[in-house]
């Protein structure tokens, strides 16, 4: 049976969500903050930031957000992750006991919370999901197979939201661990910025390889601190999500990452590339995150240190490679 399905936020990846849905017989309704991608959809029937996509006649797109919620069997919470907690206190009256399927991977910055903790806290009795895992919003829409995962201590959304999203191109996993699978999404961006710098230092495969390893590592000992399940992040939102994002500049963090080995400060970055990038917005928060909790993430520090501290990256490979030699596992 179709579903009435709201998706709040109308970038490549909202639309991405919406068109598949779409095409399986779903009624899809889009908010946007502005008029001029409703109409990108609405009337072109393109995504402003993928010109060349068809979008299934089953997406529609509004600014009105009430009218996108209010008879939604279930909610997309899509947006960046900085806005997550004005954005949902814009909707929150008209959700009741509809789940909300958070797609936006990030910590919001002055509290540390993951986004599960930012919407509970504006609303106890939310019914909570999180979706990631690696998936290029421009394979999903050319019905590349992708295999996602879904986390939740709702054990009805389990049973219920798999089945709606997948076919013999999208597989869906689940989870119950919350906090591994949104420490996974986000601190993954961070990682993906650090490739972008090897590939324009052109480091080669081995330093590729290496800074993977490493920095799945470090999320993994900073995930165990927050009480994350370690062995989430050997799987698709975690290793599987840095594969993907660290490999290629379709990811805009790895690109991000390549203009700060072009030697561009922050400001310069940001507005070449235009859209939001989570690697920036979270490197502080993970820098908060690893003085809170006390761990060791020296890929994390130096990351840190080329955007806001004038390191320059051939310095902060010397730094990473001239560290006192430990066990792996240390």
């Amino acid at each position: 049976m179709s579903k009435e399905i709201a998706i709040i936020g109308s970038g490549s990846w909202g639309v991405a969500l919406g068109n598949h849905l779409g095409e399986k017989g779903n009624k899809i309704k889009i908010w946007s903050f502005t008029e001029e991608e409703k109409d990108y959809i609405n009337n072109k029937h393109i995504c402003k930031f993928m010109p060349d996509m068809k979008i299934n006649e089953n997406v529609y797109c509004s600014t009105d957000i009430k009218e996108v919620v209010t008879n939604s069997d279930f909610i997309l919470h899509v947006t960046p992750s900085k806005f997550t907690r004005t954005v949902f206190n814009s909707y929150k009256e008209y959700v009741l006991d509809k789940p909300i399927i958070i797609c936006s991977k990030g910590i919001e910055n002055d509290t540390l919370q993951t986004l599960d903790e930012v919407i509970l806290s504006e609303k106890s009795d939310a019914r909570i999901a999180v979706l990631s895992g690696p998936s290029y919003a421009s394979e999903v829409i050319n019905h590349i197979p992708t295999a996602i995962i879904l986390a939740s201590k709702d054990k009805k959304i389990l049973e219920e939201i798999p089945e709606i999203f997948s076919n013999e191109y999208m597989r869906v996993y689940k989870s119950n661990d919350v906090i591994g699978v949104e420490l996974g999404g986000a601190f993954k961006n961070i990682i993906a910025f650090c490739a972008g710098i090897t590939a324009e230092l052109n480091l080669g495969t081995n330093a590729l390889s290496a800074l993977i390893t490493r920095g799945l590592a470090e999320i993994t000992r900073l995930g165990s601190k927050m009480g994350a399940d370690v062995s989430t992040f050997y799987g698709l939102s975690g290793i599987g999500d840095l594969i993907l994002t660290c490999s290629s500049d379709e990811s805009r963090n790895r690109r991000a990452g390549r203009l700060a080995g072009k030697g561009l400060n922050k400001r310069e970055i940001q507005e070449q590339i235009g859209m939001t990038i989570e690697s920036i917005d979270n490197i502080e928060v993970a820098k908060k995150l690893l003085e809170k909790y006390d761990v060791d993430m020296p890929i994390v520090n130096a990351a840190y240190d080329v955007l806001n501290n004038n390191l320059s990256p051939q310095e902060a490979v010397k730094q990473l490679m001239t560290r006192e030699l430990k066990y792996e596992n240390d």
